[in-house]
């Protein structure tokens, strides 16, 4: 039969690779298992007993090497996994980011504690370990606050959930301060709003203040210029109202004084409505305070 030209290719390409193949073939020593076997040597771990682990990350610790300290108790958490070591270890990788100013490799680590360990001893401690790294991060007023938010929602759970453990009283005096920064922020948009005389956006601003963060030091101004805005819109009877409500929870303050001279110089007088919105929510304020008393 001709051989085809097809055929002929084939062949062509047949022989050297035969050839090939007998080169290898042709040694006594060929193993063809091995032919395409990794060429590598496994490396053997030894294991590290917990305790030696666990102190040498505290040495790492007392050095202030705290990326030391870190890789020391994640490998004891790695090595030694759903035990009583590991719960440890997990809680120190926390601290000791949190020591190094890893903030948020701190809010992770005390987040997984809590997933892992939500009824034991120390949860009230990540708990604060997450909430003051959110808090270490809080920026000026002049930027977003969304760290100031989620400050805040970690301490308020610090409290909620453990009341009487010893990082409660610093976290509600860390509440204030944040909640106080969150309605400097409002106030500064406010001012902005106000200063262009774009009354109303203002007023949503100053009216936020009032009904989040009434306790905060910012309350006297933002019901001041609620006074102003409420004014240069017309609405002399909110006006007055702001005003009076100003004057009656905050009498010996300098901004109630300026907002009684925007109302004399034109003929009138801060007067409280009761059903108001301003004068329900300082009568709530003051029960709370009363009842806590």
């Amino acid at each position: 039969m001709p051989v085809t030209f097809r055929h002929r290719r084939a062949a062509a390409f047949a022989a050297p690779l035969m050839a090939v193949l007998g080169l290898g073939l042709g040694g006594c020593d060929f193993d063809p298992t091995n032919l395409f076997a990794e060429k590598y040597k496994p490396e053997v771990v030894p294991d590290v007993p917990a305790d030696k682990l666990y102190s040498d990350g505290l040495a790492k610790l007392e050095d202030s090497d705290y990326e030391g300290a870190v890789k020391k108790f994640d490998s004891l958490d790695k090595q030694y996994q759903y035990s009583e070591w590991s719960r440890k270890a997990l809680l120190m990788t926390a601290y000791a980011n949190y020591e190094g100013q890893k903030y948020d490799e701190a809010i992770s680590a005390s987040k997984r504690y809590l997933q892992r360990h939500p009824a034991s001893k120390d949860a009230a401690y990540a708990q604060y370990l997450m909430a003051m790294s959110n808090y270490k991060q809080i920026p000026d007023v002049t930027r977003d606050q969304e760290r100031s938010e989620k400050a805040l929602v970690a301490l308020q759970e610090l409290v909620q959930k453990y009341p009487t453990s010893e990082y409660a009283i610093d976290a509600k005096a860390k509440i204030q301060i944040t909640r106080d920064q969150l309605a400097g922020k409002e106030m500064e948009v406010g001012r902005f709003y106000l200063e262009r005389r774009n009354f109303p956006a203002a007023i949503n601003r100053f009216r936020d203040v009032v009904s989040k963060y009434q306790t905060t030091r910012h309350a006297e101004e933002a019901l001041e210029r609620l006074t102003e805005a409420y004014w240069a819109l017309g609405i002399a009877q909110e006006a007055q109202n702001s005003a009076a409500v100003l004057g009656h929870n905050f009498p010996e303050s300098p901004w109630y004084k300026d907002a009684h001279a925007l109302l004399a110089q034109n003929g009138l007088e801060p007067r409280e409505e009761k059903s108001s919105f301003l004068s329900k929510i300082y009568r709530t304020v003051a029960g709370k305070t009363a009842s806590a008393e």
